[in-house]
C-alpha cells in the first residue's frame, strides 16, 4: 500500500448552485467531508493540486486531508462529479473520513495476469465478468487492484470468488460468482 496522498482544503460557508460556480471561477473545486459521526462539512480544494492526487490516485486511494492547517484526516476519494462535456473539469468531491482501527468496505479492481492456457492452446475466449471485488479492509490494508493468475484456465474451466486469496481483507461477493 503506498502512503496516503496529501491534500489541503478550506472549510467554506457559502452553499449552493451559485456559489459553487463562483468557487470554480477562482481555480478552486467544491468539495465535502463525512464519516463517523461527523458533521457534513463543506470545502474549498485547490483545482491544481486536485489534478495532481486525481492522476495520481487508483482506485482506492487514501489520502491525507488537511483542513484549515488543522491536523491531517485520513480519507478516502468517495465520488468525483467531472463535467460531461469538459471531463477534465471536476465540478465536486465527495470525501469519506476513515479510522485506521476500523475497517470499511470498498470496491477494488480485478487485474487479470497472464494468458489463459485455452486462449493460447485451444482458440477459447476469456470471458471476464467480475470486474471489481467488494472487501471489507482496514485502510492501511488497501490494495490497489486484486490480481487474478489466469495462466492455467483451460476452455470451460473458471476461476470463482471462492478461489481468490487476500491477506488481511475479507471478500464479501457472493463466493459463487
Amino acid at each position: 500500500m503506498a502512503p496516503p496522498l496529501p491534500l489541503s482544503a478550506e472549510t467554506r460557508q457559502t452553499r449552493g448552485k451559485g456559489a459553487a460556480r463562483s468557487l470554480r471561477r477562482t481555480g478552486r473545486v467544491p468539495a465535502v467531508i463525512y464519516g463517523h459521526g461527523r458533521e457534513a462539512e463543506p470545502l474549498a480544494l485547490d483545482d491544481l493540486m486536485l489534478q495532481k492526487v486525481l492522476q495520481t490516485a487508483q482506485g482506492s486511494t487514501l489520502l491525507d486531508v488537511t483542513i484549515d492547517g488543522r491536523a491531517p484526516v485520513k480519507a478516502l476519494l468517495r465520488e468525483v462529479q467531472r463535467d460531461a462535456l469538459k471531463p477534465t473539469l471536476v465540478l465536486h468531491v465527495d470525501l469519506f473520513e476513515v479510522r485506521a482501527d476500523e475497517k470499511i468496505t470498498l470496491q477494488v479492481a480485478v487485474h487479470l495476469v497472464g494468458t489463459a492456457d485455452g486462449v493460447r492452446n485451444g482458440g477459447g475466449v476469456l470471458d471476464h465478468t467480475l470486474r471489481e471485488l467488494t472487501i471489507k479492509v482496514l485502510p492501511a490494508d488497501i490494495p490497489e487492484h486484486v490480481e487474478v493468475d489466469v495462466t492455467p484456465l483451460m476452455i470451460g474451466h473458471a476461476i470463482h470468488v471462492r478461489d481468490i486469496k487476500l491477506a488481511n481483507a475479507e471478500i464479501l461477493n457472493d463466493e459463487d460468482l
